[in-house]
């Protein structure tokens, strides 16, 4: 699998970010079929909002992402440092916690994937993470 430069995914997502906002939610939230939310961090250097497109599967009432094409993308790093972040679905937004799903969590996880998600796997060069995102109270 080709990555993109780092730029180019760095512009489509700021594009995607843009035009998700601007429709509500109701433009660019599915990608090769699969949801897609805004994902806000906070920079675990700057301590600055950052804003991205990332795929997700529903389990239960937790939401499921993976890093993908990227294998340490600043939003898995920023979630490692404050696991505390915001989501958006469509308009609907929602404060979430994060976690790295352990290895038994991670193996249940990969049984209901998509294919798409299978490639990403597939293709990674050590195990994938899946990161668990809770719904909190604020």
């Amino acid at each position: 699998m080709t990555i993109p430069p780092i730029w180019l995914l760095k512009l489509s997502s700021r594009i995607h970010v843009f035009i998700f906002r601007v429709t509500r939610g109701q433009a660019l939230k599915r990608v090769n079929g699969l949801p897609v939310m805004l994902l806000t961090t906070t920079g675990r250097n700057t301590g600055n909002a950052h804003t991205v497109p990332v795929v997700f599967l529903r389990d239960g009432s937790n939401y499921v992402i993976a890093p993908g094409v990227l294998k340490n993308p600043a939003w898995f790093q920023n979630l490692k440092a404050n696991s505390r972040a915001r989501i958006q679905i469509g308009r609907s937004s929602a404060q979430v916690k994060a976690a790295v799903a352990d290895s038994k969590e991670r193996n249940r996880l990969w049984a209901i994937v998509p294919p798409y998600w299978e490639a990403y796997r597939n293709n990674a060069r050590e195990e994938l993470p899946l990161v668990i995102l809770k719904a909190t109270d604020q």
